[in-house]
């Protein structure tokens, strides 16, 4: 069977989706990683034949609709995980009007959920579509897992210094594109049509966020100026504009602001975490680390889930002091002394299997709706041929018109040493035993099969 997964946000969801295809590989099946231009050209051209085409969310937007509507035209079938997952905010039915639609339903053939309360919700409000929709789990919740502890590390380039990890998750005001870019975006793909009072509350969540990062930077500096001997990595998310960061904390000592590779080796060689709406707050939990939601003041449009997490504190003070003894105990081997943090049941949001991957229960849904006529073989040196064609556009467009996309932000170019060596480790801990191949085809496409 032919499976294509479209990746969007690299460093948020390359690994889980790699999980994903050499699962399916050693099955027998092949399966192509790419951003989606790649894949829809290639599907477009006649050179990638009908297969499972798997996209990262579902929204209403009239290019996406049309997009799915040829791709299935073409005999492709489609198969969503919403990335962003809904997971920072309490309930799910706001998320789920904005996210989906019966057109995108009508069109989709499989809708797999993080947990009971999206399932639960979208069977609710699309009763029609229940057949389609899967609890599955994410495959990103996998990778929290101790059995893929040893996939990930920290650069080794970097310091072996102790380190405090602070996540960010500020990209509405501090994002690749300006605040008023980011409404006209969504204004564009009918969010405010779906959700009227959405454009209010993002102008209240971009207040606060202003005030968050300042909070944050007065945070670090008296981290910095007083603490016991550890660094502070700033971990920007991939929607946010990492320079700024360095701008506002330069010529800090200790402090260094870096998004190199996934969050899960920073998370894992971390001695705690810091978060405020966070995403990551999850993954400390769920990996028993040390987590702290720092909350300087109130918050009525923030991400206030995740804040419930780990040990709550709400001025610099306090947190300087915990952040102290938290390293402290460390040192001495007694973290059982500060577990005081709330870790509330996450598992609402959160699917979490022990006996299973969520990335083998997806394969067995689509498996199950193989009718047979998604196996035919691709044409790959044509294939090749096309990806060698947009990437000798893509460099015309730069020199002649100065087009800079924010591919590169969210998709950077393929190490191709990088991603063998991962594959090879997934293998490894997966005991796949079957003579699987990983092929880079292009710059942001790979190719992995028997």
């Amino acid at each position: 069977m032919n499976i294509y997964i479209q990746c969007e946000v690299f460093f948020r969801e390359f690994d889980s989706k790699l999980l994903l295809a050499i699962l399916a590989a050693s099955k027998g099946h092949q399966v192509i990683i790419s951003d989606i231009e790649s894949i829809e050209k290639g599907i477009k051209k006649g050179f990638l034949k009908p297969g499972i085409f798997h996209t990262k969310s579902l929204t209403p937007s009239k290019k996406k609709i049309l997009r799915h509507k040829t791709l299935v035209e073409a005999g492709c079938k489609i198969s969503s995980m919403d990335e962003e997952g809904g997971l920072v905010t309490k309930g799910y039915d706001e998320f789920a009007k904005r996210r989906y639609s019966s057109d995108t339903l009508e069109t989709a053939s499989m809708v797999f959920a993080w947990g009971k309360e999206d399932y639960e919700t979208l069977n609710k409000i699309f009763p029609k579509y229940s057949s389609k929709i899967f609890m599955t789990g994410s495959p990103r919740v996998d990778l929290w897992k101790p059995m893929f502890s040893d996939l990930f590390s920290v650069p080794s380039k970097f310091s072996e210094k102790p380190y405090i990890l602070i996540a960010s998750n500020l990209g509405l005001v501090n994002g690749n594109f300006f605040f008023h870019e980011n409404i006209l975006k969504l204004k564009e793909s009918g969010y405010h049509k779906r959700d009227p009072n959405l454009i209010k509350v993002l102008f209240g969540r971009a207040s606060e966020q202003i005030k968050i990062i300042y909070s944050f930077i007065e945070a670090i500096q008296l981290l910095a100026k007083n603490n016991k001997g550890y660094d502070i990595i700033l971990r920007p998310h991939p929607s946010e504009n990492i320079e700024s960061w360095k701008i506002f904390l330069k010529n800090i000592a200790n402090v260094y602001v870096i998004r190199e590779g996934p969050i899960n080796a920073w998370v894992k060689d971390s001695f705690a975490v810091i978060h405020n709406g966070c995403t990551t707050a999850y993954e400390a939990t769920v990996s028993k680390k040390t987590l702290i939601s720092y909350v300087p003041f109130p918050l009525k449009y923030g991400n206030d889930l995740p804040n419930q997490l780990g040990h709550i504190v709400n001025d610099k003070h306090s947190l300087l002091n915990l952040v102290n003894d938290i390293f402290s105990n460390t040192k001495n081997n007694n973290e059982n002394n500060l577990d005081t943090s709330k870790n509330n049941n996450i598992s609402e949001k959160i699917y979490f299997d022990n006996n299973e991957l969520s990335a083998k229960k997806i394969l067995k849904v689509w498996e199950q709706n193989d009718d047979g006529d998604l196996s035919n073989a691709n044409i790959w040196l044509k294939f090749q041929f096309v990806l060698k064609i947009m990437k000798l556009y893509g460099i015309i467009n730069k020199m002649l018109f100065n087009i800079k996309k924010n591919k590169d932000n969210k998709f950077p170019k393929l190490n191709r040493n990088e991603v063998l060596e991962k594959f090879e480790k997934f293998k490894s801990i997966l005991k796949v035993s079957k003579n699987i191949k990983c092929k880079i085809l292009s710059d942001r496409t790979i190719l992995i099969k028997l």
